[in-house]
């Protein structure tokens, strides 16, 4: 009996791998203490690549197929061994089984904000969130740049390198777009191409591709949000003067629908009004032309004075108030007095207008004689 015979159980005859994980992107096959059988089974499932590291080195890729392992289906091992007896005993090579599907769903979004020149608003600061899918293209290439000898490669070790990856060129797409930020959610679709097609060749390094990018989101800080709803609210409203008509009726409508009291009574001189408006219209509902009533000129607005009393400003008094203080003794000629447009605080008796309060003033009456 051969060696070979004594030492089948360590032999590898079929070679295969299924993943009922979500986010396995590299397997590592145990060869550990075992050898490949020279006429190997090797089944390569649809969905993932077999990767041959020998020696340290890179020897063949196999894509999806059923291989018997033998000289002519690898050459590359071949001639890394130098076997001239043509490759008949088994042999010892890590086989790395590399998921090509795609990993969908990764997220992605600005730490920091993204600090834009926007044509309409200056310089605003923009956050932005998303999400896109990977792949891996290039089997072999993603086993050198990143992988290297971890047995169990999961999404979640490169991702993390992809976001800081996206958000750079997302960051420098924004800030020299010169898309209005009012105007971004209608272009999200332009600028996620744009994004995916500028990370393309950094991820190919790799040996990964994007095939789907989306930004989902594009925000600015809370205080300008607000801003901008205030501006909103102003454009919906237009005529404040009919909208403020309207918030009155509703208030008295609202309030006509309170049971009893000042609501009751409101809702009803409401009705009457309408009803004396409908009773107004004519056959057809026209409401009949009349002339617009005259109003009134407006009245001067009445000067008011502040007066000094003890060293601390009193006030404002009327005219009239002040011919009270006239006649009571509380308002002298020497009494500070001062109005707004006034040059600092001047004695009554300067201010035209108030010194007339002190020449119609009745003196004072006579002291009584002692008998």
């Amino acid at each position: 009996m051969s060696l070979f015979n004594i030492l089948g159980g360590e032999f590898i005859e079929i070679i295969e791998w299924t993943d009922d994980t979500r986010d396995t992107m590299v397997y590592r096959y145990p060869t550990v203490g075992k050898a490949i059988k020279y006429g190997a089974k090797l089944t390569v499932r649809e969905g993932q690549a077999a990767v041959f590291i020998h020696e340290g080195q890179l020897a063949d890729v196999f894509q999806p197929g059923l291989y018997m392992l033998e000289t002519n289906n690898l050459p590359i091992l071949t001639r890394l061994q130098h076997w001239d007896h043509g490759f008949r005993s088994p042999f010892k090579s890590e086989i790395y089984f590399v998921n090509t599907t795609r990993f969908n769903d990764l997220k992605w979004g600005t730490k920091n904000p993204v600090i834009a020149r926007d044509p309409e608003f200056g310089p605003v600061r923009i956050r932005a969130f998303g999400t896109y899918s990977m792949r891996v293209t290039d089997p072999g290439r993603f086993m050198t740049e990143i992988v290297g000898t971890d047995g169990e490669f999961t999404r979640d070790e490169i991702s993390f390198q992809l976001r800081n990856i996206i958000v750079q060129e997302f960051s420098r797409m924004i800030a020299g777009s010169g898309i209005p930020v009012l105007d971004m959610a209608a272009n999200t679709g332009d600028l996620g191409q744009m994004v995916a097609k500028a990370i393309g060749p950094t991820v190919a390094a790799y040996g990964l591709t994007i095939p789907e990018f989306y930004i989902e989101n594009i925000s600015l800080p809370d205080e300008v949000e607000r801003m901008l709803d205030k501006r909103t609210s102003m454009g919906i409203v237009g005529d404040l003067n009919r909208f403020g008509q309207y918030a009155a009726s509703e208030a008295m409508l609202n309030a006509s629908n309170q049971p009893g009291g000042m609501g009751a009574g409101i809702g009803a001189g409401l009705g009457a009004g309408m009803g004396v408006a409908m009773a107004q219209r004519g056959p057809w509902g026209a409401v009949p032309q009349q002339q617009a009533p005259q109003t009134p000129p407006p009245l001067h607005p009445e000067t008011v004075w502040h007066i000094a009393v003890n060293g601390q400003a009193d006030g404002p008094y009327g005219r009239a108030h002040l011919g009270r203080l006239v006649r009571e003794g509380g308002f002298t000629r020497e009494t500070l007095v001062w109005t707004p447009g006034q040059d600092g605080w001047k004695p009554a008796e300067e201010v035209a207008e108030l010194a007339q309060l002190f020449t119609v003033a009745p003196p004072p009456p006579p002291i009584p004689k002692a008998e």
